[in-house]
């Protein structure tokens, strides 16, 4: 099976939030699968030692002492003739239901209408790390079509001997296994009727080369897209259950502001509400989230906060509080090849510049939200997280519990960019349920959602290169310092490398956001470019090229470059193009942006992007597109407006009235040029079309003025022409 790449995956530095310290601290007692499905087969295989895998959370298992095996159930083939599919990844708006729903339909060979998919079930499913990283196509999906195709041949086998014929003159196809000379014929749900077998997943299954997909590979409508466009489907912010109550938290004055005193009497003195102090956890229930509110205003609590640095401060404040002294810190933090200083030296141009990316807010569309149940020393959590097995583990420690204890549900979120990997509002709901023992739903606001959610790293980039008057690129130093390292190393082919990540003290709690580091990297690289090309006066995507060896980076940009009309003459004052390109994640994209740049007003408009993007073998054509062309607008953000505004601990621009996401009359034609390699693997696509957006657009806007734009975001008030 997949688990061994799925578990072992390295998690990238840049995931804060992940090794961050618990948000509550309880002064709490310690208290102290098999599933019956019916009759029919169930797919299952053996996972080792997978809760040593979990990267935070929950009690640690004494050292030494061994972990169960666990048995995980993948499929279950019912004798009604559905298939019931188990997945800890979880839907939050990329459409990895279908996608994954095609994959089984493959293998399997039944109709997409007979699979169910069950998804995010910490009791149901097994165990997952998170849907994170682009990680489902090249992972989940190929463990899924083993797991189907390993339940098809064991149908063929129980038709075989059920006809005593070789197992070489049987086809499944349609639900049914028939011979060869069609005269028998009979459905899967007939071949498992009044049994219950077990079938282990090999770990070598065959499975159908993408040359030969039916089903995956097709451009099939969204499973359940009818109840998300009616309202049928329910959002965990919509989740209700008898004599429920609302939950409201007591919020500290600032970021890292501790708690003095507090006095809780008003609220006390409400009918109908429970009020819990518990360390540093302030909070209500209430029969209405109008009546917690009140009872929260009530509540007179004093915080001490030390000073802290503001946004005007922030790159200074990063480069002087390094904590690791240059060195690495972790995995993938540090890349050298030949010797820098001599190449460097050596040169004949010479460039040092520096970048900058603000911190910026994930917004996504339903803020956080949990409803909690207890049932004596149970506990149940339905909550939009992107790690259901992590905010399993969260729950358990935080309350002193066993894992098992604990179920955490995922209904399908809305949305999540990242942003919603821990469980602090799956623990809020819980604390509070727990003292008012009914069930408690908290939802965050909005402003809460920009306060306390974490953000997308700030960061300083040092890029400093040296090249020949041909344009070879013969010396290259990056350092990033707090953004992070996915992403950092160059496709260009350098032969003196020094490529490192800087592990610094962080202002504002920071952690995962939609492509990790990579967004910053490529925009401080692919800009370092476009300069390097301006020095030698080369035009810029023949300077790539040139520096270019990826057969794969080089047929992106090539389809960009036809598709864009790149090469073309201007036909208006203030026009410009840029292109910028690389690869993350096993995909591989190239941007090209057309801008309208108003010399009078400083006004930008983006007149036309145009996004090339191959991630191997493709299974569902418009899924995929929706994919590229949802990036491409999210980037748009980044690259042109969003930033978080902070002074002293607090947050200054966190309503959707003051933080400048992308609107409708922001978004340009966008043109999603889709390359298939049926030969490669599946791979995601839910970060890297992002990847050549804001770099894209900075170039697009010098070569229309000769302004040449360092940080992000580029133009939050305008553009500046001297």
């Amino acid at each position: 099976m997949s688990e061994r790449y799925e578990f072992e995956m390295p998690l990238e530095p840049e995931r804060y939030e992940l090794t961050a310290p618990p948000a509550y601290h309880f002064e709490l007692d310690r208290r102290d699968w098999f599933k019956f499905l019916g009759a029919g087969l169930l797919v299952v295989c053996v996972m080792k030692n997978v809760k040593a895998a979990q990267e935070t959370g929950g009690a640690k298992k004494p050292a030494g002492e061994a972990l169960p095996e666990e048995i995980g159930a993948w499929l279950h083939l019912g004798e009604d003739g559905i298939v019931t599919v188990y997945t800890g990844k979880v839907e939050m708006g990329q459409n990895i239901r279908t996608s994954l729903s095609q994959a089984v339909a493959e293998e399997l060979h039944v109709a997409m209408g007979k699979i169910r998919m069950v998804m995010g079930d910490t009791q149901l499913t097994p165990f997952d790390r998170g849907t994170f990283g682009s990680l489902t196509t090249p992972t989940m999906n190929r463990q899924l079509r083993k797991v189907a195709a390993a339940a098809r041949n064991l149908l063929v086998e129980l038709a075989a001997t059920q006809w005593k014929v070789e197992r070489k003159d049987l086809v499944a196809a349609d639900g049914r296994v028939s011979d060869a000379a069609g005269k028998r014929s009979v459905e899967y749900a007939a071949l498992v009727k009044g049994q219950q077998l077990t079938q282990a997943v090999p770990a070598d299954e065959t499975l159908a080369p993408a040359a030969q997909w039916k089903v995956a590979g097709q451009p099939l409508p969204k499973v359940d897209g009818r109840d998300f466009v009616t309202g049928k489907h329910k959002y965990p912010s919509d989740q209700k259950l008898p004599e429920m109550l609302y939950g409201k938290i007591v919020r500290p004055s600032a970021f890292n502001a501790t708690l003095v005193s507090v006095d809780t009497s008003e609220a006390e003195k409400m009918p109908g509400v429970t009020v819990v102090h518990d360390g540093n956890f302030i909070g209500v229930a209430a029969a209405s989230s109008v009546l917690a509110a009140r009872a929260a205003a009530l509540i007179k609590a004093e915080w001490k906060a030390e000073p802290q640095p503001g946004q005007k401060e922030v790159f200074e404040y990063l480069k002087k509080n390094v904590t690791n002294a240059g060195e690495p810190v972790g995995l993938a933090t540090h890349h050298d090849a030949g010797s820098v200083e001599p190449a460097m030296a050596a040169a004949d141009h010479r460039l040092a510049q520096t970048y900058t990316v603000q911190y910026i807010a994930h917004t996504p569309l339903e803020p956080r939200a949990a409803l909690a149940e207890w049932n004596g020393d149970h506990l149940t959590v339905w909550t939009g997280t992107q790690r259901p097995f992590g905010v399993r583990s969260e729950l358990a420690a935080a309350f002193h519990m066993p894992e098992d204890h604990v179920r955490v549900l995922m209904p399908d979120t809305g949305s999540g960019y990242g942003g919603k990997h821990t469980g602090e509002t799956a623990i809020e709901a819980a604390r509070l349920a727990r003292a008012a023992k009914k069930p408690v739903k908290v939802t965050w606001t909005r402003e809460e959602e920009f306060t306390w959610a974490y953000f997308r790293p700030a960061g300083v980039i040092e890029v400093a290169s040296g090249m020949l008057k041909d344009g070879t690129i013969t010396a290259w130093e990056f350092h990033n310092y707090n953004s992070g390292a996915s992403g950092f190393e160059t496709p260009y082919d350098v032969a003196n490398q020094r490529i490192a990540f800087h592990a610094t003290k962080a202002p504002l709690r920071q952690g995962s956001y939609r492509g990790l580091a990579a967004t910053a990297n490529h925009f401080a690289r692919e800009t370092h470019m476009d300069e390097l090309a301006h020095v030698v006066k080369m035009e810029p995507l023949e300077f790539r090229m040139k520096n270019l060896k990826d057969e794969r980076l080089r047929a992106v940009y090539q389809a960009a470059a036809k598709k864009f009309g790149w090469g073309r003459a201007k036909s208006a004052a203030g026009q410009g193009f840029g292109v910028a390109g690389g690869y993350e994640k096993g995909g591989y994209v190239a941007t090209c942006v057309e801008v309208a740049v108003d010399r009078g007003t400083g006004e930008v408009k983006i007149a036309r992007v145009v996004t090339v993007f191959e991630c191997g073998a493709i299974v569902n054509p418009d899924g995929l597109r929706n994919q590229i062309e949802g990036a491409n607008i999210m980037a748009l953000g980044g690259a042109l407006f969003e930033a978080v505004e902070f002074e002293n601990g607090r947050i200054l621009n966190g309503l959707m009235s003051l933080y400048r996401v992308p609107r409708f009359r922001d978004i340009p034609p966008i043109e999603s040029v889709m390359l298939e390699r049926k030969d490669l693997p599946s791979m995601g696509a839910g970060e890297t079309p992002l990847m050549g957006v804001a770099p894209a657009i900075g170039n697009a806007i010098f070569d229309a003025t000769g302004v040449r734009l360092r940080g992000l975001p580029l133009i939050p008030n305008g553009l500046k022409i001297s």
